[in-house]
């Protein structure tokens, strides 16, 4: 089941993250998003009362009155990947951020990885952003013409410690 996260979740979240990164970094960086009001929501996947897997979505400041967001992180309970799971929690997330006005979505991530959810570097090409020129660099426009001509968007806070 996936559902959105609730606040008596945040323990669970933190040490799926962690496991699934093998480090804490990312897992205080949720934290740190939380923590600043940047989280647009998060997602989570509980398998007979455990969560198992965990995506957030913060927002991103743009030159432009519509709405973008940043997928990240999305984890996984290593016992449980390479079953689906982390693409069920992107097609979920996807689908939570047009629900909430996203006109497009920012990531970070695997080239080989993301372009199956319609990711891709070419549609980040005109993103003017901390990680622009990075293969990793992909962009997805939920809304027609998102990403036409050129975008200038900010990371919150917790993405540069």
């Amino acid at each position: 089941m996936i559902r959105h996260a609730r606040p008596e979740d945040h323990a669970a979240i933190a040490a799926v993250v962690e496991a699934a990164f093998g480090q804490a970094d990312e897992a205080r960086l949720v934290e740190r998003l939380r923590a600043d009001g940047d989280v647009l929501f998060e997602l989570v996947s509980v398998e007979d009362q455990d969560l198992v897997g965990h995506i957030l979505f913060s927002r991103l400041w743009a030159d432009r009155y519509e709405l973008f967001a940043a997928l990240a992180p999305v984890a996984v309970r290593p016992d449980r990947q390479n079953g689906g799971l982390g693409s069920a929690l992107i097609r979920a997330g996807l689908e939570s951020a047009r629900d909430f006005g996203a006109h497009g979505v920012l990531v970070l991530g695997h080239p080989a990885y993301y372009p199956r959810f319609g990711f891709s570097a070419e549609a980040a090409a005109g993103v003017s952003a901390p990680y622009a020129g990075s293969p990793a660099f992909m962009a997805l426009a939920l809304e027609t013409g998102a990403f036409d001509g050129p975008l200038t968007v900010a990371y919150p806070d917790a993405f540069a410690g």
